[in-house]
């Protein structure tokens, strides 16, 4: 299976909020041979918006190496999560790296609604940083409800990042817990999680050379937990959530559950739409 190929593409509201995602685009960029596209939301009004080579200075000097030959600026007006989903269309980019800081005007943060907006619109998975990077990523953590769509990011992550560990995590949990008062119940019911998750692995479109580099984890609770613990436990240091999965983990367009992961979850989290 062969890697994506395009430019990374990282929007930035030339503060220092913007620093994480930024550096890490950066990182990638470097990593994947490729190019940087670092596009900014000029608000109507910016002495930004009719001198270019003002606004390519004001991008530039937020850059960790703001002369470097793999870097295209892009200027651009309009909302942040439009523009930058037009941007990657326009450019080609196989992934758009975003923060959590407040990229407009209007108050969007990249949690919540513009996350909802961006997944929805941009061709790529997005990727939404937190951690300031140190290094390449070393390990993903792949949080699954056994869905199609769960296997369709499992599979883009390891094309993505084909050479870190993958920890297939599945989280079940029973709503009434005096139903687990049981050992053998409970016994029972993580019996058929774990028989679920082999058969989410057994699917022929799981190459060998990707299921060798899967380990499993079936743990019971809440899945904002479990993902948590597992990432803490196993020093994952990128969390994948693939979107348009069944009811109760991902719902049909960013529900409730993969925005309570955002916030919950500190690390990394590449958010991967069914179709891409």
């Amino acid at each position: 299976m062969n890697r994506p190929e395009g430019p990374v593409l990282v929007g930035t509201d030339l503060s220092a909020r913007s620093d994480r995602a930024i550096d890490r685009a950066f990182q990638l960029a470097q990593e994947w041979n490729t190019r940087l596209v670092v596009v900014h939301a000029i608000e109507a009004g910016s002495p930004l918006v009719d001198d270019t080579a003002l606004a390519d200075r004001a991008i530039r000097a937020v850059l960790p190496e703001p002369h470097s030959t793999i870097v295209d600026i892009l200027p651009s007006i309009g909302p942040a999560p439009s523009t930058i989903s037009a941007a990657a269309r326009s450019s080609g980019s196989r992934l758009v790296v975003t923060g959590v800081a407040r990229m407009n005007h209007v108050g969007d943060y990249f949690v919540g609604t513009a996350v909802d907006h961006m997944v929805r619109t941009a061709d790529v998975p997005v990727l939404v940083v937190k951690q300031r990077p140190h290094q390449a990523y070393r390990a993903m953590l792949v949080a699954t409800d056994c869905s199609d769509c769960s296997r369709h990011a499992l599979l883009h992550a390891a094309q993505m990042f084909p050479h870190i560990p993958m920890h297939l995590v599945h989280a079940f949990h029973v709503p009434y817990e005096g139903w687990l008062k049981s050992d053998e119940t409970r016994a029972d019911i993580t019996r058929t999680a774990e028989a679920e998750v082999n058969a989410f692995l057994d699917d022929a479109d799981i190459p060998d050379e990707i299921r060798s580099r899967i380990t499993t984890h079936v743990d019971y609770g809440e899945v904002h937990r479990v993902v948590m613990a597992a990432a803490g436990r196993l020093g994952a240091d990128l969390v994948v959530l693939g979107t348009h999965g069944r009811s109760g983990f991902i719902r049909s367009v960013i529900g409730s559950r993969a925005e309570e992961l955002l916030r919950a979850v500190p690390l990394d989290t590449l958010m991967i739409r069914a179709g891409h």
